[in-house]
């Protein structure tokens, strides 16, 4: 199962990500825009999420079974149009070529934790709209991991994931 955890920043993803993959014995692909950015040393620009962004293709290449991803290119899609009104046709076939299972969603409800790499803290709702407007285009199963998902998500009720798949929570 190929699992994506998806949402704006300060949501809880990583935490939620490592969490499941040590739970369930899963493979981590960790977020990669993080570490790339913290590496800069300086303002970002489209190059460095273009190159994020292919780095994210040959993440999602990964043959094993069982992963989830901290993030994947439904963000980097996001963010492009978001931030330079424009995203390459590749990203969109990325998406297309390299399906989720499922996708997780995390809703904005957890208090904002600012960091050198967070920069929207009011666009959190408008962005989580977008994210959910892209994974409903995909037809793939997610679940918003918001309040009581969380809850459930983090405190082990969940005996494995394909509990996930059968919960009254799941949309799409």
């Amino acid at each position: 199962m190929r699992i994506a955890i998806l949402g704006p920043e300060s949501t809880g993803k990583s935490t939620l990500a490592q969490a499941l993959a040590s739970r369930f014995g899963y493979a981590l692909v960790p977020e990669y825009a993080r570490t790339y950015v913290e590496q800069l040393h300086r303002a970002y620009t489209i190059d460095d999420v273009l190159t994020i962004a292919r780095h994210q293709v040959d993440e999602l290449a990964d043959t094993r079974p069982d992963i989830i991803y901290d993030t994947e290119m439904i963000i980097t899609k996001v963010w492009l149009e978001h931030k330079y009104g424009t995203c390459p046709a590749w990203v969109d076939e990325a998406i297309q070529r390299y399906p989720m299972d499922l996708y997780l969603l995390c809703y904005p409800d957890i208090a904002w934790e600012a960091d050198p790499t967070r920069e929207n803290p009011h666009l959190r709702e408008a962005l989580f709209e977008r994210y959910e407007q892209e994974i409903q285009r995909t037809h793939v199963p997610y679940i918003i991991v918001c309040g009581r998902v969380r809850e459930l998500l983090l405190k082990e009720q969940t005996k494995s994931i394909s509990d996930l798949l059968d919960r009254d929570y799941l949309n799409g």
